[in-house]
């Protein structure tokens, strides 16, 4: 039971969607808390880490190797996670992970501090954090079901979307003041403290529900190809997990493109590249709390088609927009577009997955939203080589486009409502 008085979380029968219903249970309290305080951290080392190569180095490849290091493993291994979530508890795989990112963050601060600091030891601490993550990843997102149960699953989801999305305004921003007064070493050592706050959150929870865990004696490749498997039979899961996969190849590469815009196109420079960032950010976050006091609309398939064709049709625009004015508009209608999709689909997954295949099941949503993000990169600078920024940004928004036209003409069941 929680303190509300609820059914077991992990079993909660659905019902009407709630506003911020997932705030009534003391365990996704505490794991928020740690959250908000964790995630801004990370923000923080998120701009510090490339910044510390980028002074070792001053290359750009060199830079995004580190960025590659750090998300290639989530690419390649996430299924492995996925079976250490279904077999373990997740909240024990969450103490162990947590408790991991400090050691690389703690590194990189007392060797950045100390002036020892050299290019490979950065790349070591990015692919050290991307093999955490591997295994922090599908354990955390499939943990939110059993601290709040189906029925304030998608407050959840919100919830922890909007403060991703509020850390990354408020991580970066920190993280410049700090790195202009007193360099990048104060950055990591932020970072590694902070995530005391999510262990000490994990530390205090209680009542977790009985969840079974996987004991078959079964080999690991062969847990792995279950999960993927059931995505392959239960409609939903699969073209929900080829569509995100899509546009974080060919729609999310704002990082890659966003700064060619901002110099090449729109020739606005550093400040207004963050503005732009900033847009699509403040956009994100909107989408995010529209979706936390209203639940219910995360859970509707056709809201979340038009979402992703406005979502194509913004990019589109920015693609041949020469205002800056309405460039950040077309922005931040992407990112609300953006998160109000994945959100939705996040949703969507974990509802209808079983309890014992949701690592494995979340396991294949962390590779398509975050371990293809390399590959996307890479074909988006490519495109932009080519043919201009304007171009890789149109041809990207058309393919996913394309691609969820296709799903809804071929697959009508999975944009259909329920």
């Amino acid at each position: 039971m929680t303190d509300s008085g609820d059914p077991t979380p992990g079993t909660a029968a659905r019902g009407p969607h709630r506003t911020l219903g997932a705030l009534r249970h003391r365990n996704y309290r505490l794991f928020l808390t740690g959250q908000i305080i964790s995630t801004v951290g990370t923000w923080m080392q998120s701009v510090a880490m490339p910044w510390l190569a980028l002074l070792l180095t001053h290359s750009g490849l060199l830079v995004g190797l580190v960025l590659a290091a750090q998300f290639t493993p989530v690419l390649l291994g996430s299924q492995f996670g996925g079976v250490v979530a279904d077999r373990y508890h997740k909240r024990t795989v969450l103490l162990v992970t947590q408790s991991l990112f400090i050691l690389p963050s703690f590194a990189l601060f007392a060797l950045s501090a100390t002036g020892h600091a050299q290019y490979w030891m950065v790349l070591v601490a990015a692919a050290a954090t991307g093999t955490i993550n591997l295994f922090d990843v599908p354990a955390r997102q499939s943990f939110l079901i059993e601290m709040v149960g189906r029925q304030d699953l998608m407050n959840a989801i919100a919830l922890n979307s909007s403060v991703f999305n509020g850390a990354a305004v408020i991580g970066p921003s920190i993280a410049g003041v700090i790195i202009g007064a007193v360099g990048v070493p104060l950055c990591f050592l932020a970072n590694s403290v902070s995530y005391l706050a999510a262990v000490g959150a994990l530390l205090l929870m209680r009542d977790l529900p009985p969840v079974v865990t996987e004991r078959h004696e079964q080999r690991w490749l062969e847990r792995v190809a279950q999960g993927a498997a059931y995505a392959r039979r239960e409609p939903a899961v699969g073209m929900m997990l080829v569509a995100v996969a899509v546009f974080s190849l060919f729609a999310m590469n704002r990082l890659t493109l966003i700064p060619l815009f901002a110099d090449q196109v729109l020739h606005v420079g550093a400040q207004g590249f963050g503005f732009l960032m900033g847009s699509m950010g403040l956009g994100a976050l909107a989408g995010a709390l529209t979706l936390a006091f209203s639940p219910s609309l995360g859970a509707d398939p056709r809201r979340q088609f038009w979402m992703a064709l406005i979502w194509v049709a913004a990019l589109l625009v920015f693609s041949v927009s020469r205002v800056y004015a309405l460039s950040l508009i077309t922005l931040f209608v992407a990112g609300y577009c953006q998160i109000s999709f994945v959100a939705t689909a996040n949703n969507r997954i974990q509802t209808v997955t079983p309890d014992q295949l949701r690592g494995r099941v979340m396991a294949l949503y962390a590779q398509a939203l975050i371990g293809v993000g390399p590959i996307g990169s890479l074909q988006a600078g490519a495109l932009a080589t080519v043919l201009g920024a304007p171009g890789a940004m149109a041809i990207g928004a058309v393919v996913a486009g394309i691609v969820i036209v296709a799903i809804r003409l071929t697959r009508p069941e999975v944009f259909a409502p329920t």
